[in-house]
């Protein structure tokens, strides 16, 4: 018997990446967290498009892993990042699909941040 699978419920409920990579800075302030030519742009049903970030290209040195964990029909379990320096907190910048459904499998090692928390500014090619 095969499972259904929230696509199958939610047919209209589409998600695509785009065919380039985003070019994305995150900041708080001077503070660079994250840098990248390499970025998903994750385009989700009508939400605004999302751009996860390679670990790689961040400053995971600046965040912490919080408790709260949110889910997704469509791409999984969601855990959430804290930003800590000398200087202040914000709690929850970023989330991340640690272990995302196989649809979803490229945004695994991926970081998305909130754009009312962070600066994002797209880069010039």
């Amino acid at each position: 018997m095969t499972r259904a699978t929230a696509y199958d419920r939610h047919p209209d409920h589409t998600l695509h990446f785009d065919d380039q990579p985003a070019s994305l800075r995150v900041s708080l302030g001077d503070r660079v967290i994250a840098d990248t030519r390499r970025g998903l742009n994750l385009r989700e049903g009508r939400y605004p498009a999302v751009v996860y970030v390679p670990r790689e290209d961040v400053q995971m040195s600046a965040l912490e892993r919080g408790n709260h964990t949110t889910h997704c029909p469509f791409k999984g379990d969601a855990t959430y990042f804290d930003f800590r320096d000398e200087e202040r907190a914000i709690a929850e910048i970023a989330w991340s699909y640690e272990d995302p459904y196989e649809q979803m499998h490229a945004i695994r090692g991926h970081l998305a941040f909130y754009p009312d928390r962070v600066t994002l500014t797209p880069l010039e090619d």
